[in-house]
């Protein structure tokens, strides 16, 4: 006998006898495990003599359900290959069986062997995190039929009432030693002493049991709080219920190393739970960007598991929905991808491997200034010009192939998706819980397009390609200098250009409605889509510290109409910037925001002087909190490999030797500047110095090169700021006029990969690039 229910899939995982476990919020409330036999796909090719030994090896396996030929697609390649087709009776089947054949023929090329299940799922059934099923079972809880009522694109998913539990320890386990947990289900708060554990854990259980959370959020969750219960439990003998499976233990995910866009990154050691999902708040990859919601979007697009979509960086996740689009195709997804990048003489590198345009800023303060934005220019060039690896590729924006490769076909709802969100937050008051909502839905989604670009020229990349990421750095520079034109034959200035947008100004231009006319030219010769990021009351673009002649392109700060503020490339957008400099540079710039024009802000410059002038006095009366003045900085090296330790490492060898906790590459450390030698103290070994021997005159130099940014544009010098700092006297002589002309440079930038050089000098057209 068969029953029909009606619910939302929470989560998804192998299991050794029932081949999947599907957890799901029933439609009244009751939280339901069911099981599904799921058999899975992988695919070799090579030589005849080698397929016929792996059909071979592969018949004898009981858990082969059937070995076949067939001719399938692979994206790399031509034509379509002969390849043999191997039907495994479950997921973890699979994984242990493709690790000892692999072992066995490593000559072979394998194809779809290490998908994740929730991939393979959804390419079968359509299913996603959150998707609204129709499920048929029987009297066993075994799914007999399954139908998704929903999509992966709905721009207003329905979610169930989830059960949320808050747990964190009583303060930074890397500073101190907690003694209590402090736990949140709903509106009721309370504190747990850890000791005595019994207690404690007994407490912990009740909790899990009266609440049946469908998420445990918590705050060093990974690294310390679920470590240290299962100690505990381990010691008292008292099972800890945090898996809402009672028959499974927590699944734990090593440490990681590996290098990203340019820097080390360090991902801590992984708690993951079944029937309920676990994020560590402190883990979870871009959670202060986007929060909860955030997180159940890149879930829902990326069909990965709720627990991984918040941990893994953005990369991942395209990955894996280029791999879900590839499935849906019946493209094959190769396991290791073999293709390298093609040959290439010097003038063909010249031409091709130039990047995304940068076209210096005219130095100083402009009143006035619109900045035009394309919306996610990169991914809509390669919808637009279809690029993708198994395509021919284009020259400039026009397709050379009408048939949408895997890249674009993965990237095309998304960017739709995004667009759609933003234009329909765009009309909803911003403090709304849908606004808010909306914002962290659509900053989710654009991670996931601003890092498909970087993917496509990324070396192990599936579906990647370094010709397809040359090709839509040409489009982007095609673009720009097309909108570039369209805005000086209508009268405006460029002031800056950079990568994806422009900054523009003209007599008598101050309304929204005085730039509609270029952007709506704009559009229509490049083909995508531009908005109005705003009307700058003034903006100052800044030059380097290394050399006031020379600009620099991602360096500025500026005011808009309605008073909010954007600053890029300064101390207070730095991650190892004091928060004591960081929120002083902040206050002064919002003392500056006050400005109604150029004219106005000598007043406020002198309002915000004194603000540097009073943040060093707090400073030097002792009146700065330490926890003010933690520098934070990011290991980029084994300790013993620093051949001049930067103060970082040296914090961190200090900690190693005085505690043997091991900070890792990639891995972060906490300071202070003292006095004398050792010149750092690391933020754990805090508490064991004096406050007196903070290093007042290294904050005093670290606050007066952040003011030194604010005040640049109005003459100020850091010079004359070292100066006041040491002898109390400045004569500030404020300098507003902007109308300075400097010399420029159009740049070529490669992010992900090579920078390339300089590339002609002065106000070129676009024939520097034909």
């Amino acid at each position: 006998m068969s029953t029909h229910l009606r619910g939302w899939l929470l989560d998804l995982y192998e299991d050794a006898v029932d081949g999947l476990r599907l957890w799901f919020v029933a439609e009244d409330g009751a939280r339901v495990c069911l099981r599904q036999k799921f058999e899975v796909v992988f695919y070799a090719s090579g030589r005849d003599e080698q397929l016929r030994a792996l059909w071979k090896a592969l018949q004898r396996r009981d858990e082969v359900v059937t070995l076949q030929r067939e001719v399938r697609r692979d994206a790399f390649v031509p034509e379509p290959i002969p390849v043999l087709k191997a039907v495994i009776a479950s997921p973890m089947d699979e994984v242990r069986l493709f690790r000892e054949i692999q072992q066995l023929l490593p000559q072979l090329t394998y194809y779809d062997a290490d998908i994740p299940v929730t991939i393979r799922h959804s390419a079968r059934y359509g299913t996603f995190p959150m998707a609204y099923c129709d499920i048929e079972q029987n009297d066993a809880g075994e799914i007999l039929a399954l139908q998704v009522l929903n999509s992966r694109w709905d721009l207003s998913p329905v979610h169930p009432v989830f059960r949320v539990l808050m747990i964190e320890p009583d303060c930074d386990p890397g500073r101190g030693e907690p003694t209590a947990l402090k736990i949140q289900t709903g509106r009721k708060k309370l504190t747990v002493a850890l000791h005595p554990p019994e207690a404690l854990l007994q407490k912990v259980n009740q909790l899990l049991e009266e609440t049946d959370p469908d998420f445990v959020l918590s705050h060093w969750g990974d690294t310390w709080l679920i470590p240290a219960l299962l100690k505990l439990s381990r010691q008292t003998g008292i099972l800890l219920h945090l898996n809402r499976d009672s028959s499974r233990e927590v699944a734990w995910k090593k440490e990681i190393t590996y290098f990203s866009y340019g820097q080390i990154v360090y991902r801590a050691e992984e708690a993951h739970l079944f029937g309920r999902c676990h994020i560590d708040q402190c883990s979870a990859m871009m959670w202060r960007d986007y929060g909860l919601d955030g997180v159940l979007e890149s879930a829902r697009v990326t069909a990965l598991p709720i627990e991984n979509a918040a941990r893994v960086s953005p990369g991942s996740g395209i990955s894996a929905m280029q791999m879900l689009t590839a499935l849906q195709q019946g493209i094959l997804v190769p396991w290791h991808k073999q293709q390298v990048e093609q040959f290439k003489d010097g003038v063909e590198l010249i031409q091709r491997d130039r990047g995304g345009l940068i076209y210096q800023p005219l130095v100083g303060l402009h009143a006035n200034v619109a900045q035009v934005d394309f919306i996610s220019m990169y991914p809509a060039i390669i919808i637009k010009g279809n690029i993708s690896p198994e395509v021919p590729l284009p020259n400039g924006i026009i397709p050379a192939s009408e048939e949408l490769g895997v890249v674009p076909l993965t990237l095309k709802p998304l960017y739709e998706k995004r667009v759609a969100l933003k234009l329909r937050s765009a009309g909803l008051a911003k403090e709304s819980r849908l606004s808010k909502r909306d914002s962290a839905r659509a900053a989710a989604l654009k991670w996931l397009l601003v890092v498909c670009f970087g993917f496509l020229g990324y070396k192990n990349a599936r579906f990647g390609r370094i010709e397809a990421h040359e090709a839509v750095t040409n489009g982007g520079r095609e673009v720009l200098l097309r909108a570039k034109e369209v805005a000086e034959a209508l009268g405006f200035e460029v002031l800056h250009m950079y990568v994806d947008a422009l900054w523009l100004k003209k007599a008598g231009a101050t309304k929204k409605a005085d730039f509609q006319a270029v952007l709506h030219e704009i559009s229509a010769q490049t083909g995508l889509g531009v908005s109005l990021d705003g009307i700058y009351r003034w903006v100052a673009f800044l030059p380097s510290r290394m050399d006031e002649r020379v600009p620099v392109a991602n360096r500025y700060f500026g005011v808009f109409q309605d008073g909010s503020m954007k600053v890029r490339g300064i101390e207070a957008r730095r991650r190892d910037t004091p928060p004591w400099v960081a929120e002083t540079q902040t206050r002064m710039l919002e003392r500056l925001s006050r400005a109604g024009s150029v004219r106005d802000l000598a007043g406020y410059v002198q309002e915000a002087f004194d603000l540097f002038r009073a943040a060093l006095e707090e400073l030097r009366l002792g009146h700065v909190s330490l926890e003010k003045l933690v520098v934070t900085s990011r290991i980029s090296h084994e300790l013993e490999n620093y051949r001049s330790p930067t103060p970082g490492a040296r914090a961190a060898q200090q900690l190693f030797e005085q505690t043997g906790k091991r900070v890792r590459p990639g891995q972060k450390v906490r300071f202070l500047f003292t006095q004398g030698v050792p010149d750092v103290c690391p933020w754990e070994l805090a508490g064991m110095i004096d406050p007196v021997m903070v290093d007042r005159v290294k904050y005093t130099e670290l606050l007066a090169r952040a003011a030194a940014s604010i005040f640049h544009p109005f003459g100020i010098k850091d010079e004359q700021l070292k100066q006041w700092a040491h002898t109390g006297s400045i004569a500030l002589d404020l300098k507003l006029d902007s109308e300075q002309r400097n010399v420029r440079k159009i740049y070529n930038h490669a992010p992900g990969r090579r920078a390339a050089g300089a590339v002609g000098v002065g106000r070129m057209g676009r024939s520097v690039f034909s």
